[in-house]
């Protein structure tokens, strides 16, 4: 017995490897083996079969059809959800630090999924497929902070859609590296896939276009403290954006190049703090303002000691 799942290619894998591409979106079974599917007529590209070298494009649909064996179990699990906002379409929660989205290999229990399948039940968008109920976006594991999740497919079209155009409203705030002297600048640089380390991005002239625009709201003179605005949503877009511009973030283990925290950070200080969108029902702007965990608070009141 097969089990069939449906994915929408996202704007961050446009143009890449149809193999890349579905072993990226499925998660949690090898490139290799994935590719071996693809040539046995097993995963469609739009309807039809496509050899693994082709490109795939934003907004395609793959089809993947996995043995029974091959699919992982995953359960609900009663993990505490800080909820921002919620009703019959749409849940908004606060994502602690070291909390991973969705299941992925090594990760299979205590992801945010987990938590929201206890949560909501069977109210969740299937669009994402199994693995990835209800979620229409992601932030990084050590990235806090807002992120929404849609309960049919009605809201998982409709948040998409926003998302795609670039309407929903995303503010971070985070803490970098040395004193910026701009009071606001606007990062416009293209983004794609590192190619010496596909698990990273990098500023590169073929990638994709990305846009951040970026406020002061304090100088602690080795370090300042931004509220960014997403105009585009590039994975890893802020973290790449600010260390290509000199300035990574406090605690970016990735990013960061050989810059040692002196605080307590558990990986970047990056904090996704406002999310505004269409209510994909009423058609009204909601808006959500998740609070700054205190990990974050404490290394703020450090900096002000600090610096005065």
């Amino acid at each position: 017995m097969e089990q069939t799942n449906e994915f929408i290619v996202p704007e961050e894998l446009d143009d890449e490897r149809f193999d890349a591409v579905i072993a990226s979106l499925s998660e949690g079974h090898s490139r290799s083996y994935l590719k071996s599917l693809i040539k046995d007529g097993s995963v469609l590209l739009n309807g039809k079969e496509a050899k693994p070298s082709a490109k795939v494009h934003e907004n395609d649909v793959i089809r993947l059809s996995l043995p029974e064996k091959m699919i992982p179990d995953i359960l609900p699990e009663d993990i505490p959800l800080d909820i921002l906002y919620e009703d019959e379409d749409v849940l908004v929660v606060n994502k602690p630090k070291g909390m991973v989205v969705h299941p992925a290999p090594g990760h299979y229990t205590g992801t945010l999924v987990n938590a929201i399948m206890y949560h909501c039940g069977d109210s969740l968008s299937g669009i994402n497929g199994i693995m990835r109920p209800g979620i229409v976006h992601r932030i990084d594991r050590d990235t806090t902070g807002s992120i929404i999740i849609c309960k049919n497919d009605m809201a998982h079209q409709s948040i998409a859609a926003q998302l795609q155009e670039h309407s929903i409203v995303r503010r971070y705030y985070c803490i970098v590296y040395d004193n910026i002297a701009e009071d606001t600048f606007t990062v416009d640089l293209p983004i794609g896939r590192d190619p010496k380390e596909r698990k990273r991005m990098a500023v590169r002239p073929d990638g994709k276009r990305a846009v951040t625009h970026c406020k002061v709201l304090k100088r602690f003179g080795q370090f300042t403290y931004l509220e960014c605005r997403l105009e585009t949503g590039r994975t890893h877009q802020i973290r790449v954006h600010l260390s290509h511009s000199h300035h990574p973030l406090l605690g970016d283990e990735v990013y960061g190049g050989k810059r040692k925290s002196p605080f307590k950070t558990q990986g970047q200080c990056l904090h996704a703090g406002i999310l505004g969108f269409i209510h994909p029902r009423t058609g009204e702007y909601i808006e959500t303002s998740a609070p700054l965990p205190p990990y974050f608070e404490e290394i703020l009141g450090k900096l002000d000691n600090i610096s005065e």
